[in-house]
């Protein structure tokens, strides 16, 4: 039986998305990981990760390509570790008031220098210069050029001039 669900599991609304188990690796148990996250601290051992069935507790982890090698606390031998294929893994939000965060921007209304509302942020694409804010008026803002956060609720950004003309 493999696991497939994206959906955090029950009770778990506030959960955030950290990664994905592709398939097992070996025959002892040992899972590979994708990491959906940069903080690499998700898979440290003792962390405890949810799936829609229950929770994992990491025992070891290790970089493997770009993904890593996970041993979960309790996951024995390859049919165990193939019954978590495919599974999403869930853990509650980081609490660290330097980093910007997806789940805080999103819904949130973008107001530039001048006080004017622009929209309110849809979806955080991936840009190599700068990751941008779309807004649901088609605008595209880069990051770089947010001054403030109130989680889900407002964004500041200082932004040059015409930038909300492109769109």
């Amino acid at each position: 039986m493999s696991g497939s669900s994206a959906e955090p599991p029950t009770g778990a609304r506030a959960f955030l998305e950290v990664g994905r188990i592709e398939k097992p690796h070996g025959v002892r148990g040992d899972v590979i990981v994708r990491l959906t996250t940069n903080r690499v601290e998700r898979l440290a051992p003792g962390a405890v990760l949810h799936t829609p069935t229950g929770t994992l507790e990491v025992v070891a982890s290790k970089s493997h390509h770009d993904r890593y090698l996970v041993t979960f606390a309790g996951v024995k031998g390859r049919e165990g570790a193939d019954e978590l294929r495919g599974y999403s893994l869930w853990a509650p939000p980081l609490d660290d008031p330097d980093e910007l965060w997806v789940h805080d921007l999103i819904g949130a209304e973008v107001v530039d220098a001048g006080g004017v509302h622009r929209g309110k942020v849809v979806e955080v694409l991936a840009n190599p210069a700068s990751d941008l804010l779309e807004l649901d008026t088609g605008a595209l803002v880069p990051v770089r050029f947010v001054t403030g956060v109130v989680a889900r609720e407002r964004v500041d950004v200082d932004v040059p001039d015409g930038l909300f003309e492109l769109a």
